[in-house]
């Protein structure tokens, strides 16, 4: 049976064989390792890092944040409590 492409028996390219490893197979593990340092250097180097000023107001924020959490949990909680000592006693 043949198609436009070609038959379905004999594909017209042929099958390559598979490589083993491809480039990292070749390096050794510390060469692997060296690399893998190099690229997290260069990726941090592309990292635009807050001033002080931005990094003091995100640190004032989230701490307040978490502050006003701990508190509605806190409320929420004793709520909670003190409805269940109602109900069973």
């Amino acid at each position: 049976m043949t198609d436009a492409v070609g038959s379905i028996d004999m594909p017209d390219a042929q099958e390559k064989k598979p490589r083993k490893g491809g480039k990292r197979a070749k390096k050794g593990p510390l060469k692997r390792l060296a690399l893998f340092y190099r690229q997290i250097i260069a990726e941090l180097r592309k990292v635009v890092w807050p001033t002080r000023n931005q990094l003091t107001s995100y640190t004032t924020a989230v701490i307040v944040f978490v502050v006003l959490m701990i508190g509605l949990i806190t409320l929420i909680d004793y709520g909670l409590s003190n409805a269940a000592k109602y109900v069973f006693g």
